[in-house]
C-alpha cells in the first residue's frame, strides 16, 4: 500500500469513503467491547483455582517454622513466602517483605512514608520540602502518575528509548535538582511499550550521580516472569548493581502476583536492601498486624518453587501468545507501509503500544469508542494525562475473547486510517 502522504487528496477521499462505509458496518453491530485495561482473562484465572484446594486440614495451616497462619504476627510475612519471592526476584529473604494482594498499595505506603518520614538517607522528611519531583519514563504506567498527582508530587516527562529511559536526559536531571527524589520504572517488558531495559541503562541507574542523596529508584518489576516466549528478555539484577556502584539503598523493587494467580486475591512484595527493609517493618508494624498469611502460604503450597511459577506462566502464555499475535497480524495487514502507525512488538507482558501519526490518537480513541471498542484513554500513559505529541495507544490484549479481539483491532485500524486521512486532508 502506497504512503497515505504520498497519495492524492482525490486518492485520499476515496479511501475515506471506502473506510466509512467499513466504518458504518461497525456501528452496525452495536458492540460493547472494553480493553481499556490489562486484565486476564477467564481462562487466565481458572489456571489457579487448584490453589483453593491445598489447604484441607487444620496442619496444613501451620508453616514450616511452625507458624500458624490462621492467627496474628508476621508484619514482613511468612519464611516460606519470603523465601520464594527473594528466589523469584534474586534477592536475600533479609531484603524482602511479602505483604497483602496489592504492589500499588505498597508503592503509594512507601511514597507517603518517605513524605512523613523519610527514607534512611533522609535530613529531613521529602514533606517538609518546598516540592518534590519524581521523573517519570513515557509512556508508562498511568496508576504511578496518578499517586503522583494525588499527593502532590511533580512529574517530570523523561522520553523512552528502544533500550529504556533516555539516561543522557536523566543523567543531567538528578545530577543538578536536589528536589527530585525518585523515578517511576516499569524495566521488564514496560507498560506499555514492552521494552527491556539495557544492562547498560540499569548500570547508568545504579551508578549515576544524584543531588539529593536520598534519591530512590521505584521499580516496578510487574512482568518479570509474564514472557510470551521461550526465548525471553533478561533483566540485570539492579539491587545487585547499586550495591556494586556503592549505592544499596538506592532501590525500591515491587512486584506481585496479580497476574500471576488472583488479580485482587495475590501476594504482593517489595525488595530492597536491608537498611530499607528494616526501616520499612519498623514503621509497619505500626500499621497493622501482619498481611493475610494464609493467602500467602496458598501460594507457596500451590506454586512449590519458582520453577512452578514458570510452568505456570508457560500456560498463560499458551492462552495470550495468539492474542497478541492477532493484534500485530492486523496491525500489520490494515497499516503496514502507509507511514501513519508505528507499534512495537513485545516478548512479554501485557500490552502493545500504538503509535498514530502526530496529533491523532484522541481521535482514534473517541471514534473508537463511538462505535462500541472503549480503550484506554490517549494520553493516559503520559504524567497529567497529557502527551505532548497525541499520538500514543495503548492496546490491552489480554481479557477479549479472540473472536472481539479481531473485531476491536480491525475497528481501532480503520479508525486510525480515518483520523489520519482528515489529518492530512487539512
Amino acid at each position: 500500500m502506497q504512503e497515505f502522504a504520498k497519495m492524492s487528496a482525490s486518492e485520499l477521499k476515496a479511501l475515506e469513503s471506502d473506510l466509512m462505509k467499513r466504518y458504518e458496518e461497525f456501528k452496525s453491530k452495536n458492540l460493547k467491547l472494553d480493553m481499556s485495561r490489562g486484565k486476564p482473562c477467564k481462562e487466565q484465572l481458572e489456571l489457579s483455582m487448584e490453589m483453593f484446594n491445598v489447604l484441607k486440614s487444620s496442619e496444613d495451616y501451620i508453616t514450616s517454622d511452625n507458624v500458624d497462619t490462621r492467627n496474628y504476627g508476621g508484619v514482613d510475612g511468612i519464611a516460606e513466602a519470603k523465601e520464594l519471592f527473594a528466589n523469584m526476584l534474586g534477592v536475600s529473604t533479609k531484603e524482602i517483605i511479602v505483604g497483602g494482594n496489592s504492589s500499588l498499595n505498597m508503592m503509594y505506603d512507601t511514597i507517603l512514608r518517605a513524605l512523613v518520614l523519610g527514607v534512611p538517607d533522609s535530613e529531613k522528611p521529602w514533606g517538609a520540602l518546598p516540592k518534590v519531583k519524581f521523573l517519570c519514563p513515557s509512556p508508562g504506567y498511568d496508576r504511578h502518575f496518578a499517586i503522583c498527582e494525588d499527593l502532590g508530587i511533580e512529574m517530570i516527562t523523561i522520553p523512552m528509548k528502544s533500550d529504556g529511559p533516555d539516561m543522557d536526559l536523566v543523567e543531567e536531571l538528578v545530577s543538578n535538582d536536589e528536589s527530585i527524589k525518585g523515578m517511576w520504572n516499569v524495566p521488564k517488558y514496560s507498560n506499555p511499550d514492552g521494552i527491556t531495559y539495557s544492562d547498560s541503562v540499569v548500570d547508568r541507574l545504579a551508578k549515576m550521580k544524584t543531588k539529593a542523596p536520598d534519591f530512590r529508584i521505584f521499580w516496578d518489576n510487574a512482568y518479570a516472569v509474564h514472557h510470551l516466549y521461550d526465548e525471553h528478555d533478561n533483566l540485570k539484577d539492579i539491587l545487585a548493581a547499586c550495591k556494586n556502584a556503592g549505592n544499596p539503598n538506592r532501590v525500591f523493587i515491587f512486584a506481585s502476583t496479580s497476574k500471576i494467580s488472583f488479580p485482587g486475591a495475590g501476594v504482593a512484595m517489595c525488595a530492597a536492601s536491608e537498611e530499607n527493609i528494616n526501616f520499612i517493618k519498623k514503621h509497619m508494624s505500626f500499621q497493622t498486624i501482619g498481611p493475610d498469611k494464609i493467602n500467602q502460604l496458598r501460594h507457596v503450597r500451590f506454586f512449590k518453587s519458582v520453577d512452578g511459577i514458570e510452568q505456570h506462566m508457560k500456560k498463560h502464555a499458551e492462552i495470550l501468545r495468539p492474542k497478541f499475535e492477532t493484534v500485530l497480524g492486523i496491525l500489520d495487514n490494515e497499516l503496514s507501509g502507509k507511514g501513519i502507525a508505528w507499534w512495537n512488538k513485545p516478548r512479554g507482558g501485557y500490552f502493545i503500544s500504538l503509535n498514530t501519526m502526530e496529533g491523532c490518537a484522541k481521535a482514534v480513541v473517541s471514534m473508537a469508542a463511538e462505535a462500541g471498542v472503549k480503550l484506554t484513554n490517549a494520553g493516559a500513559t503520559f504524567p497529567y494525562g497529557k502527551d505532548p505529541l497525541d499520538r500514543n495507544i495503548r492496546i490491552a490484549p489480554s481479557f477479549p475473547p479472540l473472536s472481539e479481539l479481531k473485531q476491536a483491532i480491525e475497528l481501532v485500524c480503520i479508525c486510525v486510517q480515518l483520523v489520519s486521512i482528515r489529518a492530512l486532508l487539512k
